[in-house]
């Protein structure tokens, strides 16, 4: 007899849009089920923007709440990944908006150290460095350019869920992903 493997969230197996029906109508355990499967990619989004893992476990935090409240006006013109997303964006925007000075470390998304390079504090500086000269040039990209950057690079999602997320077109993604790429490209001519 063998087992079956079980989820550890009741409907696990179930896709989004399901899970997502029945959260409009009240169901916490789907809900809970699509916060654990997408709260992650969410958090890498916010820190990515915010640079605060509190901030950023707030602005998700937040995003969820709006999105369990507006479940039921969801009319599933998108995928739920993309509505929260958009929610997540949204959020990060203005918790930017009301800083002073809004600053962007890259931290969250360095290379781990390896053990070789604690033998070589040259080159872990000169990576130090590296990431902290991209940390500033993201943080000069405009807030379109930088989400656009963000989404697709760190979160690889495709243009047209990018032009969703952003409630813009195919093409003004590809536009800002262009001068983004061209700017970040500039200021990281040195570390080449």
């Amino acid at each position: 007899m063998t087992e079956r493997s079980v989820s550890p969230w009741p409907g696990g197996d179930l896709p989004d849009r399901l899970l997502a029906v029945r959260a409009a109508e009240g169901d916490e355990d789907s809900f809970a089920v699509l916060v654990q499967r997408h709260s992650q990619s969410l958090l890498t989004l916010a820190r990515a923007m915010l640079g605060s893992p509190q901030d950023a476990e707030e602005a998700v935090q937040d995003a969820f709440l709006s999105a369990w409240r507006c479940l039921p006006e969801y009319r599933h013109a998108a995928e739920f990944r993309t509505w929260m997303y958009r929610i997540t964006v949204n959020r990060c925007l203005t918790v930017r908006r009301r800083r002073r000075p809004p600053p962007v470390p890259l931290s969250t998304v360095a290379e781990p150290a390896t053990a070789d390079a604690w033998s070589q504090p040259a080159r872990s500086a000169e990576q130090d460095a590296a990431t902290a000269a991209l940390s500033h040039a993201l943080a000069e990209l405009d807030a379109g350019q930088r989400v656009c950057w963000i989404l697709r690079e760190l979160q690889g999602l495709p243009y047209k869920e990018i032009a969703h997320v952003t409630r813009t077109s195919e093409q003004t993604v590809r536009g800002r992903l262009f001068r983004a790429r061209r700017s970040l490209q500039e200021a990281m001519g040195p570390w080449r």
